[in-house]
């Protein structure tokens, strides 16, 4: 009692309320000499992330966005892998680690617990990632893979083709297209 007494007396006597020193960093008293041990900087204490969940920074703490030959509503065929010869349609992308979703492709099961005490609780069928590196862009008409090219138009557009058809990926009409699905899904999924 008699210490805590000597401790509010000195926090007094300094003009410093108690509370100041809460959620701010507490820096070593400059009056009192410091003994180093060795020659190393004091390291910093850092949460330590799984290596799953670790993802490459830029200098300003933002993710690297890898770029991919792929983008959603492009149809592709997986070329390697479990799932290798199936044909799909992008319907996602992860730009931190080079993934895609991809429809009806590399299905898992997941077992889903009850929401309420009435209700069940169910195992549903959901896409797994596959790797951008693992998919080609996939030809429907010529039934061919192919690389994927840039070309800029006549009028000044900038767009993908494949390489070995020729076929030009990128319009306004499949874009729109493109679009009105993934509005409807979203409907339907919030219905």
């Amino acid at each position: 009692m008699a210490a805590m007494a000597a401790l509010q007396s000195s926090f007094t006597s300094l003009s410093i309320s108690s509370n100041s020193f809460l959620g701010q960093r507490l820096f070593p008293c400059p009056i009192l000499p410091q003994v180093r041990t060795t020659d190393q900087p004091p390291c910093l204490v850092s949460a330590k992330l799984k290596h799953w969940e670790r993802k490459e920074c830029k200098p300003n703490s933002l993710p690297i966005v890898h770029k991919m030959h792929v983008k959603v509503g492009d149809t592709i065929k997986v070329i390697s892998g479990s799932e290798k010869g199936k044909v799909g349609e992008v319907t996602k992308l992860y730009k931190h680690n080079s993934t895609i979703i991809i429809k009806d492709v590399n299905l898992k099961t997941k077992h889903m617990k009850a929401k309420g005490e009435g209700e069940p609780g169910q195992i549903i069928k959901i896409e797994g990632p596959v790797h951008s590196s693992n998919v080609m862009l996939y030809s429907k008409e010529k039934e061919v893979t192919s690389r994927v090219g840039h070309k800029v138009l006549e009028d000044g557009s900038k767009v993908r083709y494949l390489i070995k058809t020729g076929e030009i990926i990128d319009s306004a009409e499949k874009w729109k297209e493109v679009m009105k699905n993934k509005k409807e899904t979203e409907i339907a999924v919030a219905a």
